[in-house]
C-alpha cells in the first residue's frame, strides 16, 4: 500500500493526525493493532476513569449535598455494575465515533502491528507493507513496574486491570501519589473502598504547585485515606486471600488489591525506530523538535512516545501539528500554556507556572493573589467551597504566568486561564474583566484583583492574608 501519510498508533496523537492529514488532502493509512481505535485514553485512561469520577462525583452530591439543598432522596447506594456498564458505554461511543471519523475523512484503517523495515516502510504483521512519503509515530507509553519483591501477584495491577474490575475490592493499597494514582484513590474511596497511598517522595502529585499538593493531602486525609508519604514499598506478599504490603521502616498494611501506579514509559523498542534511523531513549522517548520532526525529516513523532506531557490534550494539538508539517505547512507546538486537569474530589487544574517556578524565573518580581470559593456566592450555593483560585503574576509588565486552582469544576474552568496566557495577557487584563455574576468564574478575576491589592469581596483580615 502506497500513502502519502503513514500514522503509526490510533491513539489521540495519532488518530487526531491522521484525519488532520486527509483534511489536508493526503492519503493517510493509520496502523493499529488493538480492536478499538483510541489508545490508551479512550479505551482503558482518561475516558474510562472519568465516567467513574463522574459516578463518584453523584455518589457524593447525593450523600452529602442533596439534604442541604433542599432534596430528599433515600438512602444513595452504589451500583457498581451499573457504573461498569455506564463506564463501558462512553468507551464504546468514543472509539466508535472515532472510527466514524475515519471513515468521514477517508482515512484507511490498517489492522495489524506495524514496525518500520526503513525510512519509508511500515511492516504489518498479517499484512501487506505500508510505503510512505512521512510517517508519524504515535505510539504512546506503557505503566512502569518497579522492582519490588512479589510485585508479580496477580492482585498487584495497574489502572487497566483496575478498571476491568467487577466488583469493588474492600481495601485498596495504592503505590505512587501522582496523578492516576490519586484519581483512583479519591474515585474508591467514594465507592466504599478503604484505601491506603504509599508514595516514596513527600508529597502527592509533586509536579504540581505545591498549595495544591497540601490541599489535596489535607482533603484526601479528611475522606479517610491514609498517605504514607516519603515512604518505599519494598515487598508485598500475596497469602492466597489478601496482599501484605510492606513499606517504610517496618510499617505493613493488608489490602485485597494493589494499584501499581508509579509513571509511565514511552513505547519506543520493538517498533523498528533503529532501522528507520530515528533517534530515541528508552526512557525519555523519541526526539522531536518543535515541529514534531525527528532526526529522520520524513518522520515526526507525537504524543507520550515523543514527550515530557503524557497528557492526551498535548498529543492532540502535537498531531495537529506533525500532520500538518508532514503535509507541507509550517506549524509549531507552544508549550507555554498547557493546562494541567487532575480529575481528584477536589478537582486540581493549572496552566503556566507553578509558584514555585515562577519564583525561580522572577525572583521577587513576582506576586501572587489566593481567592477562596468559600467568598464565591456559586460555590456557596453549590454547597461546595472546599479550595480556592490561585492567580501568579510578574509585577514589571504584569504578565499572567500562571493559574492555579482547587475546587468544584476547575477542570473546566482552567480554559480561562490557557487562553489568557495564550494570549500574553496581563493580570490587570483578567482582574479588569467582567465575570457573569454568580459565576464559579468570577474566582479567577477576583483571584487576579487580589494578586493586584483591589479585592473587593474578601474582609480585610482574609485579604491580608490571600496576598503573598
Amino acid at each position: 500500500m502506497d500513502v502519502d501519510v503513514a500514522v503509526l498508533g490510533g491513539g489521540p496523537g495519532g488518530y487526531t493526525a491522521a484525519i488532520r492529514a486527509a483534511q489536508l488532502g493526503a492519503k493517510v493509512a493509520c496502523i493499529e493493532k488493538e480492536p478499538e481505535l483510541g489508545g490508551t485514553c479512550l479505551r482503558v485512561g482518561c475516558i474510562p476513569t472519568k465516567a467513574w469520577v463522574q459516578t463518584a462525583h453523584e455518589l457524593h452530591r447525593a450523600t452529602e449535598l442533596f439534604g442541604k439543598l433542599g432534596v430528599r432522596v433515600g438512602e444513595p447506594e452504589l451500583d457498581f455494575g451499573a457504573a461498569v456498564e455506564w463506564k463501558n458505554g462512553v468507551v464504546s461511543q468514543m472509539t466508535g465515533g472515532v472510527a466514524s471519523l475515519f471513515k468521514a475523512n477517508g482515512v484507511e484503517w490498517v489492522k495489524g502491528t506495524g514496525t518500520f523495515r526503513d525510512a519509508s516502510t511500515i511492516a504489518v504483521e498479517g499484512g501487506e507493507d505500508v510505503s510512505f512519503k512521512s510517517a508519524i509515530v504515535a505510539t504512546g507509553s506503557f505503566p512502569l513496574r518497579p522492582p519490588i519483591q512479589g510485585l508479580d501477584s496477580p492482585r498487584c495491577i495497574d489502572s487497566t486491570g483496575l478498571l476491568a474490575q467487577t466488583e469493588v475490592p474492600r481495601r485498596l493499597v495504592v503505590l505512587g501519589g501522582g496523578i492516576i494514582g490519586c484519581e483512583f484513590a479519591s474515585i474508591f474511596n467514594r465507592f466504599g473502598t478503604e484505601v491506603t497511598i504509599v508514595e516514596m517522595l513527600d508529597t502527592l502529585i509533586p509536579q504540581e504547585d505545591a498549595d495544591a499538593a497540601k490541599e489535596l493531602a489535607k482533603q484526601l486525609g479528611k475522606r479517610g485515606i491514609a498517605l504514607h508519604l516519603g515512604k518505599q514499598c519494598t515487598q508485598v506478599d500475596d497469602d492466597g486471600s489478601q496482599l501484605t504490603v510492606h513499606f517504610g521502616d517496618g510499617e505493613t498494611v493488608q489490602a485485597d488489591l494493589m494499584l501499581v501506579s508509579v509513571g509511565r514509559a514511552p513505547l519506543v523498542e520493538g517498533i523498528g525506530l533503529e532501522q528507520a534511523g530515528v533517534e530515541f531513549d528508552r526512557r525519555k522517548g523519541i526526539s522531536a523538535d518543535e515541529h514534531r520532526r525527528t532526526t529522520v525529516p520524513t518522520i515526526y513523532a507525537v504524543g507520550d512516545c515523543a514527550g515530557y506531557w503524557q497528557l492526551a490534550h498535548t498529543a492532540f494539538r502535537e498531531g495537529e501539528v506533525a500532520a500538518e508539517n508532514a503535509c507541507g505547512h509550517d506549524a509549531v507546538v507552544d508549550n507555554r500554556a498547557v493546562p494541567r486537569p487532575i480529575y481528584t474530589d477536589p478537582e486540581i487544574a493549572g496552566v503556566g507556572l507553578t509558584e514555585a517556578q515562577a519564583r525561580e524565573r522572577h525572583g521577587d518580581d513576582v506576586a501572587v493573589g489566593q481567592f477562596p470559593w468559600v467568598a464565591n456566592a456559586r460555590a456557596v450555593m453549590q454547597g461546595d467551597t472546599v479550595g480556592w483560585v490561585k492567580s501568579i503574576h510578574e509585577t514589571k509588565y504584569g504578565e499572567l504566568l500562571g493559574l492555579v486552582m482547587v475546587g468544584p469544576h476547575v477542570t473546566d474552568l482552567i480554559e480561562a486561564g490557557t487562553v489568557a496566557i495564550d494570549a500574553e495577557a496581563t493580570v490587570e487584563t483578567v482582574a479588569d474583566g467582567m465575570a457573569a455574576h454568580p459565576t464559579l468564574s468570577e474566582a479567577i478575576k477576583e483571584a487576579g484583583l487580589v494578586a493586584l491589592g483591589r479585592a473587593i469581596h474578601l474582609p480585610n483580615r482574609k485579604r491580608a492574608a490571600a496576598q503573598t
